[in-house]
């Protein structure tokens, strides 16, 4: 009986690490922090009933005197300097040339057929700008919730300030980064295929409510065109938020709130900050019911 016992229990602590791994809220503390902070793994995209915001996440929200998005969402010149950076400075670019003749025929055909828009719109504009519209048709509601503009609302209501992990600049340049042949080659992955895309979106909403930041993170391997650019979309970004969120954390309680895909992976922010020497624990995260705030 004594041997059982001690081999389940030593199963159990095998165990306890892969169980620990499934929340999206972490505390931090330990080190030569005075108070703790918190961070929580964000969804970009995500219908309304698979939204939720757990009484523990209100907690850490409340506890926050501050809150750090991947951007500054309460800066009023966000949105013009988010369209100024779509826009193509070359005189000569046309979005058209970036694309094979006959996938270009398609996606004019998509974007007319499917979303009732004029291709002619996005003629000047970068790849990302068009990327961006045709991904929210992956998923399967017609308007998506948004953990980005919820802490916003939250943060107003509780007066609390909102900063970024990062400038527009650097989110701008991850992308100018990118092959226009890689970025026309995904946005015809979604024209060809919406279907797949959705199924895609479907797997990574389901690990991102079972709340496993390892499986989220693994969805890196699956995306072929992200090949060659992983360190440049997710694992230099984490790199660079380190020193963001030791200077806010040190100074006052903060919570921040990224994709949830930068958490999870040895080049993750948890472990980035482990290795630091900060204590990262996961906080349990309940859901309680679909699309609650």
């Amino acid at each position: 009986m004594l041997r059982r016992t001690i081999v389940t229990i030593a199963l159990l602590l095998l165990l306890l690490p892969t169980f620990a791994q499934h929340s999206l809220l972490y505390r931090i503390s330990g080190k030569d922090l005075p108070q703790p902070s918190y961070l929580f793994g964000t969804i970009h995209l995500i219908c309304p009933d698979d939204f939720f915001v757990s009484e523990e996440l209100k907690k850490a929200f409340s506890a926050a005197k501050t809150v750090y998005l991947e951007m500054d969402m309460d800066d009023p010149a966000l949105m013009s300097g988010l369209m100024k950076a779509m826009q193509e400075t070359d005189e000569d670019y046309k979005l058209e040339n970036i694309f094979k003749p006959e996938d270009f025929a398609r996606l004019k055909q998509y974007l007319k057929d499917s979303m009732k828009m004029d291709i002619t719109f996005f003629q000047q504009m970068k790849p990302m700008m068009i990327m961006s519209t045709i991904m929210q048709r992956a998923l399967r509601c017609p308007v998506p919730a948004s953990y980005e503009m919820t802490f916003l609302t939250m943060a107003k209501e509780q007066n609390k300030t909102v900063e970024g992990l990062e400038k527009l600049d650097d989110q701008i340049n991850v992308f100018d980064e990118m092959a226009d042949s890689t970025e026309s080659r995904m946005i015809m992955d979604y024209v060809n295929d919406m279907e797949k895309q959705r199924d895609y979106f479907t797997r990574i909403v389901a690990a991102y409510r079972q709340q496993d930041i390892s499986k989220i993170h693994d969805f890196i391997k699956e995306t072929p065109d992200m090949a060659g650019y992983e360190d440049v979309m997710v694992y230099d970004r984490n790199r660079n938020w380190i020193p963001v969120i030791e200077k806010a954390a040190q100074k006052e309680t903060t919570l921040f709130a990224c994709g949830a895909m930068h958490l999870g992976g040895d080049q993750g922010v948890v472990e980035l900050l482990r290795k630091k020497g900060y204590k990262v624990e996961p906080i349990p995260n309940t859901i309680s019911s679909s699309g609650q705030r």
